[in-house]
């Protein structure tokens, strides 16, 4: 089997269509609906289009992350763990022929906007209250700091009530600028692709490190927190 990033796509893609039963018989509605809304937006990206494809393929790996363990697909999804290969244009043909499979078993398929309500209130994909309840710079705010633009580096997390927050915790206290160390750990965890759960490696208890990244920063050395973020990704 190809070991680049399109033949661990075409693998995941294919047990999913095999284990499709037992996949929406582990997840709950709000899980499976994300898990569809990944594969469509996998088989509307342009083929040629890398970022948008590597950008869906991860929403569906997030999708199936609760899958129990020991799961038949469970051990594919660190194939296509963050820095795996980026997938080809072949991932987009198999996304639309799952798509297509899904489609004609209508009664697997929750009812369109599922958990939507119930899930309304912890913020966009499900992101955790406590995650928007942490302090945070409004979309100006972080503009003004970063002197233009925010980079992509940053976590952007929307609140449907105030628009977009950016953390504090990323930028120096007294008004400074984003940390260069928080956009070096960012880059490695891809906010831009997944910032819920960039922020919460960030604001939760790390046992490898001691303590909460975001309270670390300036205390430790900042390759401790690159190593420690690299070993996340890295599966170590």
């Amino acid at each position: 089997m190809n070991e680049g990033g399109e033949g661990r796509a075409d693998r995941l893609l294919a047990l999913i269509g095999e284990h499709r039963a037992a996949i929406r018989e582990a997840l709950d509605d709000e899980r499976y609906a994300e898990l569809l809304a990944g594969l469509e937006a996998l088989a509307a990206a342009a083929p040629d289009d890398g970022p948008a494809v590597r950008r869906a393929l991860q929403g569906v790996r997030l999708a199936l992350l609760p899958l129990p363990f020991g799961h038949p697909v469970s051990a594919a999804l660190d194939s296509v763990r963050l820095t795996a290969a980026p997938p080809g244009p072949g991932a987009v043909a198999g996304a639309r022929e799952l798509v297509a499979l899904l489609a004609a078993a209508p009664s697997q398929l929750p009812a369109a906007g599922a958990g939507a309500e119930e899930g309304a209130e912890e913020g966009a994909d499900g992101a955790p209250d406590e995650l928007l309840r942490a302090p945070a710079l409004s979309a100006d705010e972080a503009r003004a700091r970063c002197a233009g633009a925010p980079p992509p580096e940053l976590i952007r997390l929307l609140d449907p009530e105030r628009g977009d927050r950016y953390p504090r915790f990323q930028f120096a206290a007294d008004g400074g600028t984003p940390h260069e160390v928080v956009l070096e750990v960012n880059r490695l965890l891809l906010a831009d692709i997944d910032p819920w759960g960039a922020a919460a490696w960030w604001l939760s208890a790390n046992t490898w490190l001691g303590g909460t990244p975001a309270a670390l920063l300036g205390r430790l050395p900042g390759r401790r927190l690159v190593e420690a973020a690299a070993a996340l990704v890295e599966g170590d």
